[in-house]
């Protein structure tokens, strides 16, 4: 391992100066340190990979790696201490060593979410991270605490590997959003003109944005109306006659008036414009790449997350933008419903497993207990994950419980959990924050309705966590999947690296000059761009990987978990 510490400025030549820690096993320095300038870092650092290929250890991977890649350095392997810091803190396997009592998780900067905030919850992202960069000597005693509680831990294999495939997601997620997705904005521009007409000037709206709005004032008699307002549509709304309690798109449709149907046009376009208008184009596509900043674990369940740009939101309207250069391909894959399947594994549940060797899972399910009707096998099934219990998922859980006892045991046994305010862990060893001091205080009831108020949240909590095992396992295995994978293409863009130097093709099939890149990340979904010579390869190293992330979670079970690829030019056609 080898330490980096924070750049230090001498004082006479306001040079930056970076120190250089070569660590053991046990994160003790094993050598003085070196003093590198910080100008010729990516030199040293590019010695070091090409010599020793060491685990850097660094506070934190976005301070320092995209510097380097910026430089043409990339890393093989890394131990991102905040990143880590804040899964062993929360950890249920680490809550009993001194390294989880005496430190306190740091809030990850982050702006976008994928699970919904819940009430009894607080937020899922805290306020962005403000704090002064820590000295060696602090680095070296978090990292040796952070091993030591490894080590302790309840399961020391299975939290060493979720630290290691968080780190390698950190690293991911600088090499992403420097090789950046490919972007043709010539594309994104027709599709902007053809829904909104030509770019406006300044901060005019569209002609065809402009119109509708100029409609619905008609249709509402509101001359001076200004649809972007919630608050004046809905005055104009309930002036017009309108009952509404909300503006949002799902209520209105469910009304009957000549304004509705110009009103729902306009928010559709009026969401192209404002999150994916000329303005994004300008921000963050750059030299045919769009480049957005990625968060990794900045949802509680371990999934990614973003700062800005809509990474993980990409609309459907807009993806054919995103298109493969000529003579190269996109190749997108997705793990198959893998959060039920993660069920499975979890759950050890021999029926359930059975229906899995299926591609399909929920018709292998609805075979076995629901008459054939995958439509109804689906529905009881994310039911019991999600916590669906009234409706048509609860009416079916009986049959699902009855045929998949094992399975539907597991997820009511977090949601119990959960609603005595006990924490739940992923797959990994990833837990759930606890519950807030407002929520310990309300399940002290004092009178009936303090008691139902109480119930509500306990079983809205009981809902969280009966999702967080599985949600949260299924990120491990995604982390997992996606570190796999991109040491894969590292080996194979090492092997054409030789390949050229030496003059011969190097290993692997390679047009000899260029190499797959990963360059797309959201949840259970990759993306690589190759050139078409090497689809056959990146289809291999993708399922390789998958197979490899389940083993390295589950070992050797009976449960498969197939991942959908499919070859396109364009991100519009893959689904």
């Amino acid at each position: 391992m080898l330490l980096a510490s924070a750049p230090e400025q001498r004082q006479a030549s306001g040079e930056q100066f970076v120190q250089l820690l070569p660590l053991d096993a046990s994160g003790a320095p094993a050598a003085p340190a070196r003093i590198e300038a910080k100008l010729e870092l990516a030199a040293v650092v590019a010695q070091w990979e090409k010599e020793a290929s060491p685990r850097w250890v660094w506070h934190r991977t976005q301070d320092w790696y995209p510097q380097l890649l910026a430089a043409g350095v990339s890393v093989d392997r890394c131990h991102d201490l905040l990143l880590c810091r804040n899964i062993l803190v929360s950890s249920q396997a680490t809550s009993a060593s001194a390294y989880a009592r005496g430190n306190e998780p740091i809030p990850v900067e982050t702006a976008e979410a994928s699970l919904p905030e819940r009430a009894d919850q607080g937020s899922l992202f805290d306020q962005p991270l403000r704090q002064s960069q820590p000295t060696a000597e602090e680095l070296v005693a978090d990292l040796q605490g952070q091993l030591e509680a490894v080590s302790g831990s309840l399961h020391p294999g299975r939290l060493a590997l979720l630290l290691a495939a968080e780190s390698a997601g950190a690293l991911s997620a600088a090499e992403m959003q420097h090789t950046g997705l490919p972007w043709r904005e010539d594309l994104h521009q027709a599709i902007l003109s053809d829904a909104l007409g030509p770019r406006p000037s300044g901060f005019q709206r569209p002609d065809k944005l402009e119109a509708l709005a100029a409609e619905l004032r008609n249709q509402l008699n509101a001359p001076s109306l200004n649809p972007d307002s919630p608050q004046e549509l809905m005055r104009a709304l309930h002036r017009a006659g309108i009952e509404v309690r909300t503006t949002r798109s799902w209520e209105l449709q469910q009304l009957q008036h000549p304004a509705i149907a110009p009103l729902l046009a306009y928010k559709k376009l009026s969401r192209l414009h404002t999150a994916n208008g000329w303005t994004w184009l300008d921000q963050w596509v750059h030299g045919g790449r769009f480049r957005p900043e990625y968060v990794v674990g900045g949802v509680v369940s371990g999934r990614w997350a973003s700062r800005g740009g809509g990474a993980l939101q990409i609309p459907k309207n807009i993806r054919g933008a995103a298109h493969a250069e000529k003579g190269w391909k996109l190749v997108v894959a997705d793990a198959s419903q893998l959060e039920p399947r993660v069920l499975v594994a979890l759950a050890r549940d021999t029926g359930m497993a059975a229906a899995a060797r299926d591609k399909d899972l929920y018709a292998g399910i609805a075979a076995q207990g629901f008459g054939g009707d995958r439509a109804k096998a689906k529905v009881a099934l994310l039911g019991a994950i999600y916590g669906a219990t009234t409706g048509e998922s609860g009416r079916l859980m009986p049959q699902l419980a009855k045929t998949y006892p094992r399975a539907v045991a597991f997820v009511e046994e977090a949601a119990r959990a959960g609603e005595r305010g006990d924490i739940v862990s992923t797959r990994l060893g990833r837990s759930c924050p606890p519950p807030s001091r407002r929520w310990l205080a309300g399940q002290r009831t004092t009178t009936a309705e303090e008691q139902r108020r109480a119930d509500a949240e306990a079983r809205s909590r009981g809902r969280f966590t009966r999702n967080f095992v599985v949600q949260g396992s299924a990120a491990d295995w995604a982390a997992c999947w996606l570190a796999e994978l991109r040491r894969r293409l590292r080996f194979l863009g090492a092997a054409v690296e030789a390949g050229a130097g030496s003059g011969e093709r190097g290993g692997p099939e390679t047009d000899g000059k260029s190499v797959p890149e990963l360059v797309f990340f959201l949840h259970d979904e990759v993306m690589v761009h190759t050139p078409e010579s090497q689809v056959a390869l990146v289809r291999q190293l993708i399922e390789e990987s998958a197979r490899a992330a389940t083993a390295l979670l589950f070992g050797e079970i009976p449960v498969e978990f197939p991942v959908s690829i499919t070859v396109v030019d364009s991100y519009a056609d893959a689904k």
